[in-house]
């Protein structure tokens, strides 16, 4: 392992084992959380060494710039979809990605599970929900949510997995937890609602 490997491993370990105590001390099952690295805008090589460090989940918010470092990249890994996805780039999108982050309007899930349906694939996907008011976050209101979720499960080529939020951009944790707190509060009715015990936020 070369030296950057190895402080980008030991980084890695360090955010596992902060992850690990923040679970048990909310009750939660430290196996249930997985570290997604923020990969966009970050060169294939480095990805590599993180993939060669012991990570295997980055997200990328771009068709294009995840297709060129998709073919330079090798090992265990898994690319996640994490920016708003337009339904005319469904198709790269659903060749690409293992998991969706941003589905918040019905054409797209629409989209999505056309395309997934032309290759046999389920489209793993989440539901993004507007949890606070800024113009630059995309999202479903949690009023409307419902009905994007009864939808989606209509379709038989998307799985639907969970929900998900961008929190508001502030130092104000109290703000954040409750854009959190929304969220699984939304994630919980659709659970009620259809009888479900999808657990990913």
């Amino acid at each position: 392992m070369t030296p950057v490997e190895t402080e980008m491993s030991d980084r890695y370990k360090k955010i596992q084992d902060q992850v690990i105590s923040a679970a048990i001390r909310s009750g939660r099952d430290p196996g249930e959380i997985r570290i997604l690295a923020v990969s966009k805008t970050v060169p294939a090589p480095a990805i590599q060494t993180a993939i060669d460090s012991g990570l295997t989940l980055f997200g990328e918010n771009r068709i294009q710039e995840a297709r060129e470092k998709i073919k330079l990249l090798h090992g265990n890994f898994t690319m996640h979809m994490i920016g708003h996805l337009q339904s005319n780039k469904s198709s790269d999108a659903v060749k690409l990605f293992d998991l969706i982050h941003s589905i918040d309007k019905i054409t797209t899930a629409r989209a999505i599970n056309h395309e997934a349906e032309k290759t046999g694939k389920v489209q793993k996907i989440l539901i993004q929900i507007k949890t606070v008011n800024e113009d630059t976050k995309s999202g479903i209101s949690p009023e409307e949510s419902l009905k994007l979720a009864e939808n989606i499960l209509s379709l038989g080529n998307l799985d639907l997995q969970g929900v998900m939020t961008i929190g508001p951009l502030t130092d104000d944790s109290r703000v954040t937890r409750r854009a959190f707190r929304d969220t699984s509060a939304v994630l919980s009715k659709i659970n009620s609602e259809f009888g479900l015990n999808i657990r990913v936020i």
